[in-house]
């Protein structure tokens, strides 16, 4: 574990899927780690109600995708502002987005934590902490209190974030323009089973059906800002459906209200010292496109491995400040595009048109592919050092024989340790990595196919050599046909994964 005198090498703020998917890449590294989460319980809300390809790709990289797999639905069409997309089969193993509600989402991981062997504490918020050299203290409140000592604290701990505003981390970005409601409810005079982003001159309005018997219904209604402190009743989306559809539908029974709005904001820096942050902590925005869990479970997964090295002291503290690189720039982006997809559905005839018009552009195989790629995020490359095309980017699940039979890239990652996949046979490459012996995997394998398809870039010849960090993105990457440098490699190998073992 961490200094002598902590209760846990990381505590983490808030039990919701970016802090359990955190907690459970820590363990898997081999940090320990205590969850706090101010409800005392599950809250069982559906909320958020889909999973993209790079997230599942995540999942399957930690051999656990089969349990989501097992409770959701995987829908073939996705949408940008209500504008319908195609996905590409070639461009990942798992293309189309898997409607799986939060609740679900939440319940599965926490039990994947606890078996991991994560300590999660509920009815206990965080009411201070207060920073030093060697750690944090983190005070929280609730059914029992408790002062909770560890080298580092990361608020995954949601947009209005505790842990965000103890640190003095500012939080700047733009307002709301309008108000949503949305609310699980059975609708028995719906004249048909899916209703999607329907736009009237009050608004736009969507009816899913996630589960036989009940559909989500959302509303959005611009130029009416609801008050924070406003209370979210059931009366207030069947008034609001009967604004914008002229109907409530027979809506009844609710099972679940809330409310969201388009403000935009993100964190100036996801790292004060010793406190870090992730999820919604970080970054709100329009909830278009069903982006912000899985920005927050990828978040985690950059985070995990990096944070789990230096508190056990295999990496220096420096190699945190990547996370703030790698990610703050993906969360800019997913703010961009969701603020553009809020201008999209906004109710006039200049917005009808710009749909139009928009819309006949999505018709182009590149217009598609752009659009696509923002909601999936299969084409992040994070700025590291190196020529190779793959340098960067997530490495494709491509098909592999190795010498203990057919395997995928992707399966070399459920341990959560770097792989360094040799694919030329060059004895050179693996004797490179001798000195992170224990730390870094080396398989022998070949490439089943001679060309990689990589989203963005289409097919590029299979590597010599690639080496995938746990995260599943490549820091480095021989091309084929040449002698792999070796000096690259054991540069990437110290920037990455610490200095090499002596002797």
């Amino acid at each position: 574990m961490g200094d002598t005198g902590t209760d846990t090498d990381v505590v983490i703020a808030g039990a919701g899927p970016t802090g359990l998917m955190l907690a459970c890449e820590l363990r898997l590294a081999g940090a320990e780690v205590i969850v706090v989460e101010r409800l005392a319980q599950r809250s069982g809300e559906s909320r958020a109600g889909g999973v993209h390809s790079r997230t599942l790709e995540v999942l399957d990289q930690r051999g656990v995708l089969e349990r989501f797999l097992a409770e959701g639905e995987l829908q073939p069409v996705g949408h940008f502002s209500g504008l319908y997309l195609d996905f590409d089969e070639s461009e990942s193993r798992h293309p189309y987005p898997l409607m799986i509600l939060q609740s679900a989402i939440e319940r599965l991981l926490e039990e994947w934590a606890l078996e991991l062997g994560v300590r999660v504490r509920r009815a206990c918020e965080v009411n201070g902490i207060r920073q030093d050299e060697s750690g944090v203290t983190v005070e929280t409140g609730g059914a029992a209190p408790a002062v909770l000592r560890a080298r580092y604290l990361v608020g995954c701990d949601g947009g209005r974030s505790t842990v965000r505003k103890l640190a003095g981390i500012d939080f700047p970005g733009t307002e709301a323009t309008m108000t949503a409601l949305i609310g699980d409810v059975e609708l028995p005079d719906l004249p048909e089973d899916y209703v999607w982003v329907r736009r009237t001159p009050a608004g736009d309005y969507s009816a899913i059906a996630f589960e036989p018997g009940w559909h989500r219904v959302i509303t959005s209604e611009f130029d009416r800002v609801a008050d924070r402190e406003e209370s979210v009743t059931f009366e207030g989306l069947r008034a609001s459906l009967i604004r914008v559809a002229g109907t409530d539908f027979g809506m009844r029974n609710p099972r679940w209200i809330s409310r969201f709005n388009d403000a935009a904001r993100q964190a100036d820096r996801y790292r004060d010292g010793r406190v870090l942050l992730a999820g919604d902590a970080a970054h709100i925005h329009f909830p278009a496109g069903g982006q912000g869990l899985n920005m927050g479970v990828q978040d985690a997964v950059n985070l995990g491995w990096k944070l789990a090295s230096v508190v056990r002291g295999l990496a220096p503290e420096s190699l945190l400040d990547t996370y703030h690189a790698e990610r703050h720039p993906v969360g800019e982006r997913v703010l961009h595009n969701t603020r553009a997809q809020s201008a999209l559905v906004r109710p006039g005839p200049q917005t009808d048109a710009l749909r139009e018009i928009f819309g006949s552009l999505m018709v182009f195989d590149e217009v598609n592919q752009y659009l696509r790629h923002l909601l999936t995020a299969l084409d992040i490359r994070y700025p590291l050092d190196g020529d190779h095309p793959l340098t960067g980017r997530r490495v494709p699940d491509a098909d592999l024989k190795a010498s203990g039979g057919a395997t995928g890239v992707h399966e070399l990652l459920h341990t959560a340790r770097p792989v360094l996949l040799d694919l030329s046979g060059d004895a050179a490459t693996a004797a490179v990595a001798a000195g992170w012996a224990g730390r870094v995997d080396v398989v022998e394998a070949r490439a089943e196919d001679e060309q990689w398809i990589v989203p963005a870039l289409g097919e590029i010849p299979a590597p010599a050599a690639v080496l995938v960090r746990p995260d599943g993105h490549v820091a480095w990457a021989a091309a084929a046909g040449t002698v792999p440098d070796a000096a690259a490699l054991r540069t990437a190998l110290e920037t990455w994964f610490g200095p090499a073992l002596a002797g």
